[in-house]
């Protein structure tokens, strides 16, 4: 038995995973914005309730890296940091973009580049390309989106858009007859779970005391004042 937990907490839902072997055991997700901090540790404690494992079985805790929410990755890096540590096993970092490419790869019948994006603010976003056998074409990267975006990849290239910060520039982008939107298509631990596995067999373990999650962006918070609580820190 090779039991890794997977945790997913880079946009506003969250997820958490078992995979035996690199195989699904179970997922739960919850689609509850900003509710992380109290969701995330009792649906890892459910997923043990209703299974027949127990911490001691597992072999590695995989996380969701980034991009994302800095609030969600601080989250689930510190759940995964305090599993890790009390268990003495090893942490595995996934790239969130390459899992959610990941995910659709056997609804990928015509074979495009697929483009997972994570809303960013505005009209950013956070996006890789990836061919149809998954091979990244352009890196993870923050990028302001346009009506000339992708112009190059379009004009020979039909591409697949997921994700919430496709959603967001669907109006932009969508005069593009190449250009294909995915919806509903979300981050999970069962695709982090997935590709999580391969890197366990390689040994591809990120040094603990040392892992920061993927932020590409400087955290962007606000003071806000109340007048009987004083200043308080609003994060994304």
């Amino acid at each position: 038995m090779a039991l890794i937990l997977s945790l997913e907490t880079s946009t506003q839902v969250c997820s958490v995973a078992f995979h035996d072997q690199g195989k699904l055991s179970s997922c739960q997700s919850l689609y509850v914005a900003k509710s992380h901090a109290e969701s995330l540790l009792a649906m890892i404690a459910h997923l043990f309730t209703i299974s027949p494992y127990s911490p001691r079985d597992l072999v590695a805790v995989a996380i969701s890296q980034g991009p994302g929410s800095y609030t969600g990755l601080r989250i689930g890096t510190a759940t995964a940091k305090g599993l890790c540590y009390a268990l003495e096993i090893p942490l595995i970092a996934v790239n969130t973009l390459e899992a959610m490419a990941y995910s659709i790869r056997t609804l990928n019948l015509i074979q495009a580049l697929i483009c997972p994006m994570i809303d960013a603010r505005r009209m950013e976003v956070y996006y890789l390309l990836a061919s149809s056998a998954g091979h990244i074409l352009e890196e993870t990267q923050a990028c302001e989106i346009n009506a000339a975006s992708f112009q190059p990849w379009l004009k020979s290239n039909k591409i697949l858009f997921l994700g919430d910060g496709a959603a967001k520039c669907k109006p932009l982008l969508a005069q593009h007859q190449q250009a294909i939107f995915i919806p509903d298509i979300h981050p999970s631990a069962e695709y982090i779970g997935a590709l999580a596995y391969p890197q366990f067999q390689e040994g591809n373990f990120v040094a603990l005391a040392d892992f920061e999650p993927l932020y590409l962006k400087p955290f962007q918070g606000k003071l806000l004042t109340t007048p009987t609580a004083g200043y308080t820190l609003k994060a994304d």
